[in-house]
Protein backbone atom coordinates (compact mmCIF):
# COMPACT_ATOMS: atom_id res chain seq x y z
CA UNK A 1 0.00 0.00 0.00
CA UNK A 2 0.97 3.62 -0.40
CA UNK A 3 0.66 6.09 2.25
CA UNK A 4 1.69 9.28 1.40
CA UNK A 5 4.79 9.11 -1.56
CA UNK A 6 6.24 5.84 0.96
CA UNK A 7 5.09 2.55 -0.50
CA UNK A 8 4.58 -0.10 2.27
CA UNK A 9 5.10 -3.92 1.80
CA UNK A 10 3.05 -5.38 4.14
CA UNK A 11 3.33 -8.81 3.25
CA UNK A 12 7.09 -8.47 4.19
CA UNK A 13 7.83 -5.99 6.52
CA UNK A 14 6.23 -4.98 9.91
CA UNK A 15 6.35 -0.82 9.94
CA UNK A 16 6.79 1.13 13.01
CA UNK A 17 4.43 4.49 13.96
CA UNK A 18 5.75 6.68 15.66
CA UNK A 19 3.65 8.13 18.46
CA UNK A 20 3.90 12.12 18.97
CA UNK A 21 1.22 13.41 21.54
CA UNK A 22 1.24 17.32 21.34
CA UNK A 23 -1.04 17.32 24.49
CA UNK A 24 -1.33 18.58 27.65
CA UNK A 25 -2.95 15.09 29.50
CA UNK A 26 -1.67 12.09 27.51
CA UNK A 27 -1.44 9.28 29.48
CA UNK A 28 2.14 8.45 29.44
CA UNK A 29 3.86 11.65 27.87
CA UNK A 30 1.79 14.28 28.38
CA UNK A 31 2.84 17.55 27.99
CA UNK A 32 6.54 16.96 27.03
CA UNK A 33 5.65 17.57 23.04
CA UNK A 34 3.13 20.37 23.39
CA UNK A 35 5.25 23.10 22.22
CA UNK A 36 6.75 23.18 18.52
CA UNK A 37 10.08 23.21 19.12
CA UNK A 38 10.12 19.97 21.17
CA UNK A 39 7.84 18.00 19.21
CA UNK A 40 10.03 18.81 15.59
CA UNK A 41 12.97 17.52 17.56
CA UNK A 42 11.39 14.75 18.97
CA UNK A 43 10.14 14.11 15.52
CA UNK A 44 13.45 14.02 14.34
CA UNK A 45 14.51 11.69 17.21
CA UNK A 46 11.98 8.92 16.30
CA UNK A 47 12.54 9.06 12.50
CA UNK A 48 16.38 8.63 13.49
CA UNK A 49 15.35 6.07 15.44
CA UNK A 50 13.83 4.29 12.32
CA UNK A 51 9.73 4.75 12.79
CA UNK A 52 8.56 4.59 9.09
CA UNK A 53 4.81 6.92 9.95
CA UNK A 54 4.41 9.76 12.69
CA UNK A 55 1.03 9.32 14.58
CA UNK A 56 0.47 12.85 15.61
CA UNK A 57 -2.27 13.20 18.69
CA UNK A 58 -4.13 16.69 19.80
CA UNK A 59 -6.62 15.18 22.09
CA UNK A 60 -5.80 12.64 25.21
CA UNK A 61 -7.96 9.87 24.46
CA UNK A 62 -7.05 7.59 27.67
CA UNK A 63 -10.33 6.43 29.83
CA UNK A 64 -11.89 9.53 31.15
CA UNK A 65 -10.58 12.11 29.14
CA UNK A 66 -11.83 15.38 28.61
CA UNK A 67 -12.75 16.49 25.19
CA UNK A 68 -12.07 19.19 23.79
CA UNK A 69 -12.90 21.60 20.58
CA UNK A 70 -12.05 21.42 17.43
CA UNK A 71 -10.91 24.37 16.88
CA UNK A 72 -8.15 23.67 20.16
CA UNK A 73 -7.70 20.33 18.02
CA UNK A 74 -6.77 21.98 15.16
CA UNK A 75 -4.55 24.39 16.80
CA UNK A 76 -2.73 21.91 18.43
CA UNK A 77 -1.92 19.58 15.11
CA UNK A 78 -2.33 21.19 12.12
CA UNK A 79 0.95 23.55 12.41
CA UNK A 80 2.90 20.63 14.03
CA UNK A 81 1.98 18.54 10.86
CA UNK A 82 2.79 21.21 8.44
CA UNK A 83 6.27 21.65 9.98
CA UNK A 84 7.52 18.35 10.20
CA UNK A 85 6.30 17.81 6.38
CA UNK A 86 8.20 20.71 5.40
CA UNK A 87 11.51 19.39 7.13
CA UNK A 88 11.02 15.81 7.21
CA UNK A 89 10.38 12.95 4.13
CA UNK A 90 7.77 10.53 5.93
CA UNK A 91 4.35 9.92 5.97
CA UNK A 92 2.26 11.75 8.59
CA UNK A 93 -0.72 10.54 10.61
CA UNK A 94 -3.53 12.61 11.98
CA UNK A 95 -5.25 10.67 15.41
CA UNK A 96 -8.60 12.00 15.55
CA UNK A 97 -12.07 10.75 15.22
CA UNK A 98 -13.21 14.48 14.32
CA UNK A 99 -13.90 15.40 10.14
CA UNK A 100 -13.20 19.13 10.75
CA UNK A 101 -9.82 18.54 12.60
CA UNK A 102 -8.87 15.80 9.75
CA UNK A 103 -9.69 17.75 7.03
CA UNK A 104 -7.30 20.41 8.08
CA UNK A 105 -4.72 17.73 9.28
CA UNK A 106 -4.81 16.54 5.57
CA UNK A 107 -5.05 20.00 4.22
CA UNK A 108 -1.44 20.67 6.63
CA UNK A 109 -0.34 17.50 4.48
CA UNK A 110 -1.20 14.57 6.61
CA UNK A 111 -1.15 11.05 4.63
CA UNK A 112 -3.75 8.88 6.98
CA UNK A 113 -6.58 9.74 9.31
CA UNK A 114 -6.07 7.37 12.58
CA UNK A 115 -9.64 7.22 13.12
CA UNK A 116 -10.47 5.36 16.75
CA UNK A 117 -13.94 4.82 16.10
CA UNK A 118 -13.59 3.10 12.73
CA UNK A 119 -15.56 5.85 10.39
CA UNK A 120 -18.27 5.48 13.15
CA UNK A 121 -18.46 8.80 15.30
CA UNK A 122 -18.49 11.39 12.20
CA UNK A 123 -20.41 10.81 9.15
CA UNK A 124 -18.46 12.73 7.39
CA UNK A 125 -15.36 10.93 7.71
CA UNK A 126 -15.57 8.60 5.55
CA UNK A 127 -16.15 10.98 2.43
CA UNK A 128 -13.66 12.91 3.35
CA UNK A 129 -10.57 10.58 3.44
CA UNK A 130 -12.32 9.38 0.01
CA UNK A 131 -12.18 12.37 -1.55
CA UNK A 132 -8.63 13.72 -0.35
CA UNK A 133 -7.52 10.20 -1.27
CA UNK A 134 -6.14 10.00 2.26
CA UNK A 135 -5.11 6.01 3.96
CA UNK A 136 -6.84 5.51 7.07
CA UNK A 137 -7.06 3.49 10.32
CA UNK A 138 -10.37 1.99 11.52
CA UNK A 139 -9.63 1.43 15.31
CA UNK A 140 -11.76 -1.32 16.98
CA UNK A 141 -14.13 0.19 19.70
CA UNK A 142 -17.52 0.37 21.53
CA UNK A 143 -18.93 2.76 24.21
CA UNK A 144 -19.15 0.10 27.00
CA UNK A 145 -17.43 -3.18 26.94
CA UNK A 146 -20.50 -5.07 26.55
CA UNK A 147 -21.18 -8.16 23.82
CA UNK A 148 -22.58 -10.83 23.71
CA UNK A 149 -20.07 -13.18 22.84
CA UNK A 150 -16.82 -10.74 22.02
CA UNK A 151 -14.56 -12.23 19.30
CA UNK A 152 -17.93 -12.63 17.15
CA UNK A 153 -19.06 -9.39 17.92
CA UNK A 154 -15.58 -7.93 17.48
CA UNK A 155 -15.45 -9.16 13.93
CA UNK A 156 -19.11 -8.20 13.23
CA UNK A 157 -17.63 -4.79 14.38
CA UNK A 158 -15.09 -4.51 12.33
CA UNK A 159 -16.79 -5.34 8.83
CA UNK A 160 -18.98 -2.51 9.77
CA UNK A 161 -16.17 -0.28 9.79
CA UNK A 162 -14.75 -1.86 6.66
CA UNK A 163 -18.61 -0.99 4.89
CA UNK A 164 -18.85 2.05 5.94
CA UNK A 165 -15.17 2.84 4.30
CA UNK A 166 -16.07 0.99 1.06
CA UNK A 167 -19.47 2.10 0.74
CA UNK A 168 -17.52 5.75 0.47
CA UNK A 169 -15.26 4.17 -1.98
CA UNK A 170 -11.71 4.18 -0.09
CA UNK A 171 -10.02 2.10 -1.85
CA UNK A 172 -9.19 -1.40 -0.22
CA UNK A 173 -5.30 -0.68 -0.40
CA UNK A 174 -5.92 2.38 1.54
CA UNK A 175 -7.76 0.84 4.79
CA UNK A 176 -5.48 -0.48 7.80
CA UNK A 177 -7.68 -2.22 10.70
CA UNK A 178 -6.46 -2.01 14.55
CA UNK A 179 -7.90 -3.87 17.47
CA UNK A 180 -8.36 -1.05 19.09
CA UNK A 181 -6.75 -2.55 22.66
CA UNK A 182 -7.61 -0.79 25.27
CA UNK A 183 -10.81 0.76 24.45
CA UNK A 184 -14.24 -0.56 24.94
CA UNK A 185 -12.72 -3.57 26.61
CA UNK A 186 -12.00 -5.43 29.63
CA UNK A 187 -8.78 -6.16 30.75
CA UNK A 188 -9.17 -10.09 30.08
CA UNK A 189 -10.46 -8.55 26.75
CA UNK A 190 -7.80 -6.74 25.59
CA UNK A 191 -5.61 -9.70 26.43
CA UNK A 192 -8.36 -11.84 24.80
CA UNK A 193 -7.69 -9.97 21.48
CA UNK A 194 -4.08 -9.55 21.15
CA UNK A 195 -3.89 -13.22 21.85
CA UNK A 196 -6.44 -13.68 18.21
CA UNK A 197 -5.31 -10.84 16.57
CA UNK A 198 -4.12 -13.38 14.29
CA UNK A 199 -8.40 -13.78 12.97
CA UNK A 200 -8.09 -10.13 11.58
CA UNK A 201 -6.15 -11.92 8.70
CA UNK A 202 -8.97 -13.08 7.62
CA UNK A 203 -10.95 -9.48 7.38
CA UNK A 204 -8.36 -8.70 4.17
CA UNK A 205 -6.28 -5.71 5.05
CA UNK A 206 -3.32 -4.76 6.92
CA UNK A 207 -2.99 -4.89 10.58
CA UNK A 208 -1.66 -2.32 13.16
CA UNK A 209 -1.22 -3.09 16.77
CA UNK A 210 -1.10 -0.32 19.29
CA UNK A 211 -0.77 -1.70 22.64
CA UNK A 212 2.45 0.49 23.88
CA UNK A 213 2.53 1.55 27.66
CA UNK A 214 -1.10 0.93 27.82
CA UNK A 215 -3.41 -0.33 30.95
CA UNK A 216 -3.25 -4.06 30.06
CA UNK A 217 0.54 -3.97 30.51
CA UNK A 218 0.65 -1.71 33.47
CA UNK A 219 -2.03 -3.90 34.90
CA UNK A 220 -0.48 -7.40 33.91
CA UNK A 221 2.91 -6.32 35.12
CA UNK A 222 1.90 -3.72 38.19
CA UNK A 223 3.80 -0.58 36.59
CA UNK A 224 3.53 2.61 35.66
CA UNK A 225 3.32 4.34 32.07
CA UNK A 226 7.24 4.93 32.15
CA UNK A 227 8.10 1.25 33.02
CA UNK A 228 6.36 -0.72 30.46
CA UNK A 229 8.53 -1.24 27.53
CA UNK A 230 9.40 -4.59 27.81
CA UNK A 231 5.90 -5.50 27.95
CA UNK A 232 5.41 -3.78 24.65
CA UNK A 233 8.29 -5.52 23.24
CA UNK A 234 6.43 -9.06 23.66
CA UNK A 235 3.19 -7.67 22.15
CA UNK A 236 5.58 -6.26 19.07
CA UNK A 237 7.18 -9.79 18.49
CA UNK A 238 3.63 -11.45 19.35
CA UNK A 239 2.02 -9.37 16.95
CA UNK A 240 4.54 -10.22 14.26
CA UNK A 241 4.15 -13.68 14.81
CA UNK A 242 0.30 -13.47 14.46
CA UNK A 243 0.54 -11.13 10.33
CA UNK A 244 0.59 -7.50 11.95
CA UNK A 245 1.94 -5.51 9.59
CA UNK A 246 2.41 -2.46 12.01
CA UNK A 247 2.90 -1.56 15.41
CA UNK A 248 2.04 1.98 17.25
CA UNK A 249 4.64 3.17 19.88
CA UNK A 250 6.50 4.88 21.86
CA UNK A 251 10.03 3.45 22.00
CA UNK A 252 10.93 3.95 18.39
CA UNK A 253 14.29 2.33 18.98
CA UNK A 254 13.57 -0.45 21.06
CA UNK A 255 10.93 -2.09 19.02
CA UNK A 256 12.90 -1.41 15.57
CA UNK A 257 15.48 -3.57 16.98
CA UNK A 258 13.04 -5.99 18.10
CA UNK A 259 11.03 -6.65 14.92
CA UNK A 260 14.64 -6.49 13.03
CA UNK A 261 15.65 -9.78 15.28
CA UNK A 262 12.52 -11.16 14.70
CA UNK A 263 12.45 -10.65 11.04
CA UNK A 264 15.74 -12.25 10.26
CA UNK A 265 14.44 -15.23 13.05
CA UNK A 266 11.59 -15.94 10.93
CA UNK A 267 11.38 -14.53 7.75
CA UNK A 268 8.60 -17.02 6.89
CA UNK A 269 6.17 -15.48 9.22
CA UNK A 270 5.42 -12.97 6.19
CA UNK A 271 3.26 -15.56 4.57
CA UNK A 272 0.52 -15.23 7.34
CA UNK A 273 -0.09 -10.77 6.19
CA UNK A 274 -2.06 -9.38 4.13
Amino acid sequence: MIIGNKEFDTKKHTYIMGILNVTPDSFSDGGRYQHMDAALRHAGEMIADGADILDIGGESTRPGHAQITDEEEIERTAPVIERIKQEFDIPVSIDTYKSSVAEAALQAGADLVNDIWGLKYDDRMASLIAGRGAACCLMHNRNEAVYKDFLSDFMEDMQECIRIARDASIPGDKIILDPGVGFGKTYEMNLEIIREVGQMQSLGYPVLLGTSRKSVIGLTLDLPADQREEGTLVTTVFGMMNGCSFVRVHDVKANRRAIQMMEAIDPTSVKRRV
